[in-house]
């Protein structure tokens, strides 16, 4: 059985299309599936859509992204485990990818990045020369992550010492179990980040992160390009 996991705030404008993306996929392959959105404080109707959707909700009241793939991740009966960001869309591809990876003794994995929508230039180059080095390092966005309960176990899931960087740390700890799958066919996510923010604050934000390392990722502050809760509306997609 496949559980996909998806942690989520006020997600209430990206949620349907990732569960519809979802279901989509997982119904064209054999395996039983459920999916379970860790709804983490949302003020929005983020919980209310997941349950029309027929998804579990698990309500946490955190914020913080490593302890809502965790919750998630509590409740789920799966023997696969497969984290999607409330605002990814997979296809069928990837969950045969991610199967067949774990059937060949990978220890886990994730797939490469694509954003949707219209970014500023600069957001494409920043996105391309990212990708290219982060990639290359063979870890996992936190967008899409896949392991085996058995491992996530083993690692003892995601870091909740951490607010931002957590699925690195998760790539490190299952690369110790044995090899980690990077799929080649992109995910899709939504580009946001790049569209309502500065290029001087998301560079201010990775630097700060890149250079203070664990001490910075340890606390929420000065972390709003991950926790100010922005959120586009309709008008602007």
């Amino acid at each position: 059985m496949l559980s996909f996991i998806v942690p989520a705030y006020n997600e209430e404008l990206e949620l349907p299309a990732t569960i519809a993306a979802i279901k989509a996929a997982a119904g064209k392959i054999d395996n039983g599936y459920e999916i379970i959105v860790a709804d983490d404080a949302s003020t929005d109707a983020t919980a209310e859509i997941a349950r029309q959707a027929g998804a579990h909700v698990v309500s946490i009241s955190r914020r913080q992204i490593a302890a809502a793939r965790n919750a998630g991740a509590r409740v789920a009966r799966g023997d696969v485990l497969l984290f999607v960001d409330a605002d990814t869309r997979i296809t069928r591809d990837h969950i045969i990818g991610a199967l067949d990876s774990l059937t060949a003794g990978y220890a886990g994995g994730g797939a490469r990045v694509a954003v949707d929508g219209v970014v500023p230039l600069w957001g494409q180059v920043f996105l391309k020369i990212f990708c290219a080095i982060y990639f290359a390092a063979n870890l996992g966005a936190g967008a899409f992550l896949f392991t085996t309960r058995e491992n996530f176990e083993r690692i003892r899931g995601f870091n909740e010492q951490l607010f931002v960087g957590e699925e690195v740390y998760f790539s490190l700890a299952l690369r110790k179990l044995g090899r980690f799958k990077v799929l080649p066919e992109p995910i899709v996510t939504s580009g946001r980040k790049l569209r309502m923010h500065s290029a001087g604050k998301i560079f201010g934000n990775m630097m700060r992160v890149i250079f203070g390392g664990a001490r910075v990722a340890r606390s929420r502050e000065k972390l709003d390009l991950w926790y100010d809760g922005k959120r586009e509306s309709r008008a602007n997609l």
